[in-house]
């Protein structure tokens, strides 16, 4: 993320340090493959861990995940893009995180028939509701339990689509003069989404919180009465894999406000454990929140239904399961008994 300017092009320093980065990289993957004696490498994001990986796995089978600008850094960048062919094709298998991901993927040289898509997991004892967490969200916030909260978290890039939550916003504030959009994060936008909020007149109910630490992640979400992933693909074509935000959010029994772009379509139900609204359309966004925050019951019902979703299909435990079904494929022995 540090490489990208608000995730739609390449840092020159991060070019410049590239080499450098990905000799470092290899060498220490193979002390470590070396000490460990290790069976097979598996490696996150084709660019640059992806390239690392093929470059230190010798024998070894190499697993790669892809997140999201990693294949968009290949796919805009020639040499990056030769570099991502090259480690595809070291590659024993393939995994990405949404179905989108996984054939931008194979456009760039991955093989399917080696391809699986793995959303990610969530920790559901720590992602949940409880009164306890809301009052020290509340509290974090310095928001009274009965101001109604929207809450939207994420790096402050383009592909989140954080500019038509703030049109959103003022499309509310006449209707709901009480409410506060909070926006916690930092990144490159800081400064221009802040102007845009104080254009619009809503600088007093659009609230930016800065660096926010992922131990604070859940006492938000549970504060919240209502969360937004507001993501779109971006004017260079970048676009968010599956935002981790998705999960927590519906772990934590919070109403998500949602677009259906890369992956969240996939875990994300619309009328049932989301709302799911078109990309870069601020009166949807508008009229879903509304909607959400005028019908308490069906508030609770759909963070309820959301939960045991997510409970159910997206624990860490069975993201597990599934690369251990791909290790023991790939390195051609039995799957360990549990």
């Amino acid at each position: 993320a540090a490489a990208l300017r608000a995730d739609v092009g390449l840092r020159l320093s991060a070019i410049a340090v590239a080499p450098l980065a990905v000799a470092a990289g290899t060498l220490c993957a193979r002390r470590v493959a070396r000490s460990a004696t290790a069976s097979l490498i598996h490696a996150h994001w084709v660019v640059p861990g992806g390239v690392m990986g093929a470059a230190a796995a010798g024998g070894r089978p190499l697993v790669i995940s892809l997140h999201g600008s990693d294949v968009f850094v290949a796919e805009r960048h020639g040499l990056a893009g030769r570099a991502a062919r090259a480690a595809f094709g070291r590659a024993a298998w393939v995994t990405a995180c949404s179905e989108d991901l996984r054939d931008r993927a194979v456009a760039l040289g991955a093989v399917r028939a080696r391809t699986t898509v793995i959303p990610y997991g969530v920790d559901s004892a720590r992602f949940r509701p409880g009164a306890d967490l809301r009052a020290e969200g509340r509290a974090a916030l310095g928001l009274a339990d009965d101001v109604p909260l929207v809450l939207a978290v994420g790096r402050l890039a383009r592909k989140k689509g954080f500019e038509y939550l703030i049109e959103a916003a003022a499309m509310l504030a006449p209707r709901y003069p009480a409410l506060r959009v909070v926006i916690a994060g930092a990144g490159d936008l800081d400064a221009s989404l802040r102007a845009q909020a104080a254009a619009a007149g809503v600088e007093a109910s659009v609230l930016f919180s800065g660096v926010v630490s992922h131990d604070q992640v859940p006492a938000l979400l549970a504060a919240a009465d209502v969360a937004v992933v507001p993501s779109v693909h971006d004017e260079a074509g970048n676009v968010d894999g599956l935002p981790n935000t998705v999960l927590e959010i519906m772990a934590s029994g919070t109403p998500l406000v949602a677009t259906s772009v890369g992956g969240i379509g996939a875990v994300a139900v619309d009328g049932r454990t989301a709302r799911l609204v078109p990309e870069r359309n601020a009166a949807a966004l508008a009229e879903a929140i509304a909607d959400l925050l005028d019908h308490p019951s069906q508030r609770r019902a759909m963070g309820e239904q959301a939960r045991v979703a997510i409970c159910r299909d997206y624990s860490w435990a069975r993201v597990a399961e599934q690369f251990t079904d791909i290790y023991a494929r790939v390195s051609d022995r039995p799957r360990p008994r549990p």
